[in-house]
């Protein structure tokens, strides 16, 4: 090991160790790397510049606590045994140390589904992971080095493109292992954070809080042999709680069931196209009849065919009287063929 990196496996086990040693840090790291006080202290003045590390107090009364800036990176070797709440413990749960419970509660479930989905599902030999907090975010990034999710989903689910493998992804309960697997783990992650994006093999997928709808995109592939990265952002101000987004995807107070999808229909067009034939319907309608109440987000969708739309609220309402489709956001165009299909 050079200076360099013992360097940085000393700050970050000062870090780690702050929690409980924040008045004799200076002696428990001396004696954990054999070094000089006086070399602790050279590391604790770092991390002080870099403000991940204040005190309080003078000599004797001094104690040390970390700072707004806080950050971990590292790798693993996914083997036999690897799993996302020690890790979660271990590595990351210090760094959010006098967080609200809200952020605490988020943070976790997102690491750790997220986490899960690499260990079960990517067939990576490795992961990376980072989590960086400074004065107004949170970020939590995870990577592996395997197939690729979109293609993954793709194959095991036989469906036609990595782009729909994403659309189905933004509907929720898509799980290539249902016998071990619900399916949700991404969905509600992906709407419990104010940012979250997948970056795939050239594919981006992005969900906004602020924005009306999720969005794909084709991207350069700059990552590597990275198969899949996970970036999720959760503001510190942040007053969302984990269990008010299940509650939005239920139909009732009484219902605890994941009963209830949002379709942002913009995602199933494919470049410019227009949205006007069954097929394209048919897509869009794959998997619902796992949910009783489906709303279709017309956002951004300028016009759409008659067939498409007698496919949707017609065909398949008639054929599934036990699920509820409401359609919402549409301009003049979307609602005459919708209303056409409902009265037809």
């Amino acid at each position: 090991m050079d200076n360099k990196q013992k360097g940085i496996r000393i700050r970050s086990q000062i870090l780690k160790n702050l929690r409980f040693h924040p008045k004799d840090i200076v002696k428990h790291i001396s004696s954990i790397f054999n070094i000089t006080p006086q070399a602790v202290y050279r590391h604790i003045k770092y991390l002080e510049n870099e403000k991940r590390l204040v005190s309080t107090g003078q000599r004797k009364g001094k104690q040390y606590f970390l700072g707004d800036i806080r950050e971990h990176i590292i790798s693993f070797e996914i083997t036999e045994g690897f799993a996302e709440d020690i890790i979660w413990r271990d590595h990351f749960a210090y760094l959010l140390d006098g967080e609200p419970d809200n952020i605490v509660e988020i943070c976790h479930y997102g690491f750790t589904e997220m986490l899960n989905n690499a260990i079960d599902h990517s067939e990576s030999e490795g992961v990376h992971i980072g989590l960086r907090r400074d004065e107004e975010n949170i970020l939590i990034a995870i990577a592996d080095d395997g197939e690729g999710i979109f293609r993954r989903i793709k194959r095991l689910c036989n469906l036609e493109d990595e782009n729909q493998a994403l659309f189905e992804l933004s509907k929720g309960k898509l799980t290539t292992d249902p016998e071990n697997h619900t399916g949700e783990g991404i969905f509600f992650t992906s709407r419990s954070f104010d940012k979250f994006a997948i970056l795939s093999k050239g594919l981006h997928f992005a969900h906004d809080d602020n924005e009306e709808y999720d969005f794909l995109e084709e991207v350069d592939d700059n990552f590597g042999e990275l198969g899949t990265q996970v970036q999720m952002l959760l503001r510190r101000n942040s007053k969302r709680k984990l269990q008010s987004v299940f509650d939005g995807f239920t139909a009732g107070p009484e219902d605890f069931q994941f009963n209830k999808t949002i379709i942002p229909v913009k995602l199933a067009q494919y470049g410019n196209e227009k949205l006007v034939s069954r097929s394209q319907a048919k897509r869009l309608l794959t998997r619902i009849d796992k949910f009783e109440h489906v709303i279709f987000d017309f956002e951004g969708v300028e016009g759409v065919g008659q067939a498409f739309a007698d496919e949707i609220f017609r065909v398949y309402a008639n054929k599934n009287p036990n699920i509820t489709l409401i359609p919402k956001k549409m301009v003049e165009n979307v609602q005459k063929m919708v209303k056409r299909a409902l009265n037809a």
